[in-house]
């Protein structure tokens, strides 16, 4: 009997510990994948304050979400004068690629199209929205690396074509849309 109960308990020992293990392993993935995300999203934006990227990553923002949120103000400032130069499309494709974004992906081929054909209507209305949901979300350090970094871009894109004939200033409309943007991240 004691060899027949002896078998049983640790039967249920393994049960019980495989269980266990398996918590654990979870656990551990979990982590693993949270490292992962935070990682891409520390190079997507170049942020390496561990604080922000903790906001960003509690703020459930995915790195194809911030690839989104990055790439849709430099597409509202390239069409902002009603076409796209040569300048612009070139300073959008170089900032996608340091983003992470491959020509060949859906969100490159996606970009891609919106620098031949104008993007739908409520694109800057559905960024607006959701930058405002963002930067009530995160702490005001967060918030003014993030405005920094996408309005850096953004002013690039509308410095690469020069302005008004090719003299290097930003155009009214160029102006506008980065004020815009502006307002809804400041």
């Amino acid at each position: 009997m004691e060899g027949a109960l002896g078998d049983r308990g640790r039967a249920l020992e393994e049960a019980f510990f495989a269980q266990k293990n398996r918590e654990l392993l979870g656990n551990l993935i979990e982590e693993l994948a949270e490292v992962e995300t935070k990682s891409a999203l520390a190079a997507m934006t170049g942020i390496q304050d561990p604080a922000v990227i903790d906001e960003l990553f509690a703020a459930g923002i995915s790195t194809d979400t911030l690839a989104a949120f990055s790439l849709v103000p430099l597409v509202a400032v390239a069409w902002a004068d009603g076409s796209v130069a040569l300048e612009e499309r070139e300073a959008i494709l170089k900032a996608a690629a340091n983003e992470g974004i491959q020509t060949e992906s859906n969100a490159g081929k996606l970009l891609q199209d919106w620098l031949v054909d104008t993007p739908p209507d409520d694109l800057l209305a559905t960024w607006k929205d959701y930058a405002s949901g963002v930067k009530a979300s995160v702490s005001n350090k967060a918030q003014k690396r993030i405005a920094g970094d996408v309005l850096g871009r953004a002013r690039a894109v509308a410095k690469a074509a020069g302005g008004i004939l090719g003299i290097g200033s930003i155009s009214e409309s160029e102006e506008k849309v980065l004020e815009e943007l502006s307002a809804v991240l400041s």
